[in-house]
């Protein structure tokens, strides 16, 4: 059966940063940012909704018709700005939660770790419904973006939170890179990158 998928517009955001919440409030990474469970369920939220305005700004998200399952996509061009990681990393900080030195390490390990040199697609971020999980609408969602990619002879790139994640995006095509993202005192994230497919 096939995902019937649209581009989200700015009438879409309350829903899209309602999923993103739902999605990643038990996510490893969410946990890091926000150790305190009680916290990050009244915070979180600000965190997914800063993502996602950065995205309506400069990118795409696609949504699934239903509404149980997103994806936030830039294209990044091929040369690099990594002196604007670090505004925007503080930048974050200050909008999301100023007290919480987190929020900002998080952005500036994430800018640090982009590759840079060659244009590609980047993957934000996707989330599905929990509900929802298991019934293919994330492969659905990232399809949709690969199968322009491959047309185009663009590469594509993403950050996996739990190497339970990779296991899809090697499914697409994926390959992990030479580096992880570190946290501190905290889990691993997995860059991974995708060649277009002739």
């Amino acid at each position: 059966m096939g995902v019937a998928i649209r581009a989200a517009g700015e009438g879409d955001r309350e829903l899209i940063v309602g999923l993103l919440d739902e999605a990643f409030q038990d996510d490893p990474v969410s946990g890091w940012v926000f150790p305190d469970a009680e916290y990050r369920r009244t915070t979180h939220h600000r965190l997914m909704a800063a993502f996602a305005d950065a995205v309506f700004a400069d990118g795409r998200i696609d949504l699934a018709e239903d509404g149980a399952a997103c994806a936030l996509w830039l294209s990044v061009p091929g040369e690099a700005h990594a002196e604007e990681g670090e505004d925007e990393a503080v930048g974050l900080r200050e909008l999301v939660d100023p007290d919480n030195e987190r929020v900002e390490t998080i952005a500036r390990l994430m800018a640090e770790g982009h590759p840079a040199g060659r244009a590609h697609e980047y993957l934000w971020m996707i989330a599905v419904a929990p509900a929802r999980q298991g019934e293919g609408l994330g492969a659905a969602l990232i399809r949709h973006v690969l199968e322009r990619c491959d047309r185009e002879g663009l590469p594509a790139y993403l950050e996996a939170s739990s190497e339970r994640s990779t296991k899809l995006y090697e499914r697409l095509g994926y390959s992990f890179t030479d580096n992880t993202i570190d946290l501190p005192d905290g889990p691993r994230m997995f860059p991974m990158w995708r060649e277009p497919k002739p």
